[in-house]
């Protein structure tokens, strides 16, 4: 399956199974124009029945940072200014983190610099965020006169830090500092910028060496669990995974299956 048709994205195909994805407008701040709404929705539906990628990292190219949300010069375009359009691409850009926890592949974001509105919801969506200690994060769409909850940020921000600080940074729009981020739990390492991706690579490798059935219910039954209505629900999915997983082992002739 080919990705190099992208303008927007440069992929790369790193150790056969890991995927790199570079947001790549860096002298607009990495930020999502039409094309790139486009673009990504692409990316997501494809590697949904990709099996041959097992991990993806996405970061931000260029010096400024990750993402710097909507472009909203070249994404609000007149064609737009009415209820049908505008609805249509809001749904549009709201779907792009359903994709993101739909795919079977974790995916590790890489963040240095900036990240907001739309960078902000693409971190959360990602399954794994490492950071380098000048990143910042903001819900930024409160302060141009939208509503704080935007792209899934009313979603991810309070299951990954709590509703009490979640409500302050909806609210205000301030950023998030990197410090705040692993104090909080938002993110799971902080590195140097230049060692953010020998570190996604390192973990990423971990992941692959692990059966990729596996890592697919795991990342499955998280995003699902998160859900739940009660805690038998979540036993439910977990005793359902082992139970597939226990027939996939024997069926590739294991002595062992729990081994």
């Amino acid at each position: 399956m080919s990705y190099s048709t992208y303008n927007t994205l440069d992929i790369k195909i790193l150790k056969s199974e890991i995927m790199l994805v570079n947001l790549n407008r860096p002298d607009k701040l990495n930020a999502v124009n039409q094309e790139m709404l486009t673009e990504l929705t692409d990316l997501w539906a494809r590697l949904k029945h990709d099996f041959s990628i097992r991990v993806v990292i996405l970061r931000g190219s260029g010096e400024k940072g990750f993402c710097g949300g909507v472009d909203v010069k070249e994404a609000l375009t007149e064609e737009l200014m009415h209820v049908p359009s505008f609805y249509e691409y809001q749904s549009l850009l709201a779907n792009l983190q359903l994709a993101m926890r739909n795919i079977p592949q974790p995916i590790i974001s890489l963040v240095h610099g900036a990240a907001a509105g739309a960078g902000f919801s693409f971190a959360m969506a990602a399954d794994i965020r490492i950071i380098s200690p000048d990143a910042r994060f903001s819900a930024f769409y409160i302060n141009v006169g939208l509503g704080g909850a935007d792209m899934g940020s009313s979603y991810f921000l309070p299951r990954l830090i709590g509703a009490g600080r979640a409500y302050e940074f909806l609210l205000t729009g301030r950023f998030m500092s990197a410090d705040e981020a692993m104090s909080l739990g938002f993110a799971s390492r902080c590195v140097e910028r230049d060692k953010l991706l020998d570190t996604a690579l390192e973990l990423a490798n971990e992941i692959v060496s692990k059966d990729p059935i596996a890592i697919r219910l795991t990342k499955e039954a998280i995003n699902k669990n998160l859900d739940c209505a009660s805690l038998e629900a979540a036993l439910r999915m977990e005793d359902r995974n082992q139970v597939l997983m226990v027939m996939h082992n024997i069926d590739k002739g294991k002595d062992r299956p729990f081994a």
